[in-house]
């Protein structure tokens, strides 16, 4: 699944172009108890209702490819009679009318869903007749494919904050009434999986809310897939090798990071336009880890350690570079830098002006003293009161001086 996939089916979910035909749904409490099931015609609902529960649709479709979405491969196994594809197949071909089967799912939910808390469970049933598109993206009126897919939605219900309120029935300011209130989708899956604007039935396209926690154990359980490591979790496992590979030096540890980070970098960074799948084809491969480390010069144990815990991590896959670079601490370690080279620069001209004052004022007590016999600085405002009499049949030069003015003869503070 791309983001024009994504995007796709999104643009869907309107009123006008909707083609939803049921909705499903099971409410279960902290006890992992089913307390209401509902099954409905979804476009003939209130429509105050039909935008709520079309706000969900859209929720589970949202965030990025790789850290909110990810694309799942079911084994084998699980396509053979009684396997997970197999049920969500025929659950798909119910059309939502098989109580029998739902059940099923709601079950393999509350049993893989580890959460505490009452939430909400929603299926959408939609039909979509894909339509061919040109080489410049026009639509032709004819339909390419018909696109029948589940989308389930799994929504965490909380009660909403205690507060004060007007209380009409009563005509006062009281305590207002606390609803269990349906929030936005935690976790989700599409099934099958809309790949290229095609039905991937080999496929489910999972969606995570917090990017940090994949629920590993939902995956299994519940779809049946390999559990996999969105991007996040991806660029956190590989961070925390690099650190522990340096022990109690993190400053070092973090220095290497970096480095690593921006060699990485500059593997997808090559000034032209890449393509999702170019970039998605870069991985962290052994050849790819032995480039980057002797680039920056990391040798040793560190060496030894980042890639043999790296290749056993990332094992069943190795990870797209682009997942493992943080480009805010890559964009904050550049003004860093560019803050470090400006004090240097700073510091740099600070030099070359005092060595500029110096020479000024050795040619001053130097090579002027040699031509004249006497030399005098003054401040600006002062030189236009500087006369010359003839004091005892001499000449002198006379300078008006304040009580508050200081005299410096030849380096030395002189009192007037």
């Amino acid at each position: 699944m791309n983001k024009k996939d994504v995007l796709e089916l999104k643009r869907r979910y309107k009123k006008e172009s909707c083609t939803i035909n049921r909705l499903a749904g099971c409410y279960v409490d902290g006890n992992k108890h089913k307390v209401l099931k509902l099954n409905e015609d979804f476009l003939n609902m209130k429509e105050e209702e039909f935008y709520k529960f079309m706000e969900i649709a859209k929720k589970t479709l949202t965030g990025t490819i790789g850290n909110n979405i990810i694309e799942l491969d079911f084994p084998m196994e699980e396509e053979n009679p009684g396997g997970k594809q197999q049920f969500l197949y025929g659950l798909r071909a119910s059309g939502l009318d098989n109580e029998d089967l739902l059940d099923r799912l709601y079950d393999l939910i509350i049993d893989g869903y580890q959460y505490v808390g009452n939430y909400l469970i929603l299926v959408f049933h939609d039909t979509y007749d894909v339509m061919t598109k040109t080489s410049d993206n026009m639509k032709l009126d004819e339909s390419e494919e018909v696109y029948e897919y589940l989308l389930v939605a799994i929504c965490p219900v909380s009660l909403s904050k205690a507060g004060l309120g007007y209380r009409a029935d009563e005509n006062r300011i009281g305590a207002r009434i606390r609803d269990w209130v349906v929030g936005v989708p935690d976790l989700g899956f599409l099934f099958p999986a809309f790949d290229n604007r095609s039905a991937d039935i080999h496929k489910v396209d999972y969606f995570i809310r917090d990017a940090k926690d994949s629920h590993a154990e939902f995956v299994e359980d519940v779809l049946g897939c390999g559990a996999k490591r969105t991007a996040l979790e991806q660029r956190q496992t590989f961070s925390s090798i690099v650190k522990r590979a340096y022990g109690a030096d993190s400053e070092q540890g973090e220095d290497a990071l970096i480095g690593i980070q921006e060699s990485l970098n500059s593997l997808i960074d090559t000034g032209e336009e890449m393509t999702d799948a170019q970039i998605a084809a870069i991985v962290l491969d052994e050849n790819t880890i032995n480039e980057v480390l002797e680039e920056n010069d990391i040798q040793g144990e560190p060496a030894r350690i980042i890639k043999e815990v790296v290749l056993e991590e990332f094992a069943d896959e190795f990870p797209c570079v682009a997942n493992l670079i943080d480009n805010k601490a890559l964009a904050a370690n550049e003004k860093e830098k560019e803050k470090k080279e400006l004090v240097k620069e700073v510091q740099s001209l600070k030099t070359q002006l005092a060595e500029k004052t110096r020479e000024a004022e050795e040619a001053i007590s130097g090579d002027d003293v040699k031509t004249y016999d006497v030399v005098v600085r003054v401040k600006p405002e002062k030189a236009s009161q500087i006369t010359s009499q003839i004091i005892g049949d001499r000449k002198c030069l006379v300078i008006p001086m304040d009580e508050n003015e200081n005299v410096n003869v030849n380096g030395v503070k002189t009192q007037v």
